[in-house]
């Protein structure tokens, strides 16, 4: 674990995660969609803190993931325990990249990292929307930069 900290420096939400038994496949690996699986994991921790989760229960207005790619540097196996990072890096007027890295314990190495692009949705109008400036503040006051 000594080399997670520097590793994680600068994503404003890390999750600790066990690697589950039945997360690995035939080849005796985690699965390839476990890993979106943890950045998914992440990511909603991130939108919970930011209060962008609470926005879609009060006014039906969230995210909704328009893309995400990942690049699997090392497999992982059980038993493991792996961190992964969320940080948003880009706002635009109504989309947001976030990155993730998928750090193993075990390994005390990378073992992916991801790019996502979130856009603001309304889901009672079915379009998106402008980031709300509540949102975007929060955003900046968890990256500690601004991000316009």
């Amino acid at each position: 674990m000594s080399a997670a900290p520097d590793l994680l420096t600068g994503f404003s939400t890390v999750i600790v995660l066990p690697v589950q038994w039945g997360d690995q496949d035939a080849f005796l690996h985690v699965n390839n969609t476990v890993y979106l699986r943890w950045c998914e994991s992440a990511r909603i921790a991130y939108l919970e803190r930011i209060g962008l989760s609470a926005m879609m229960e009060r006014e039906q207005v969230g995210p909704i993931l328009a893309s995400i790619s990942c690049n699997y540097r090392r497999p992982v196996t059980y038993p493991d325990t792996v961190r992964c990072g969320a940080r948003i890096t880009r706002l635009g007027r109504s989309s947001l990249t976030m990155e993730h890295v998928v750090y193993s314990e075990a390994q005390q190495a990378v073992a992916a990292d991801a790019q996502s692009t979130l856009v603001v949705f309304d889901y009672k109008s079915q379009a998106s929307r402008p980031i709300p400036d509540e949102i975007r503040q929060a955003i900046e006051r968890t990256e500690g930069r601004s991000l316009s």
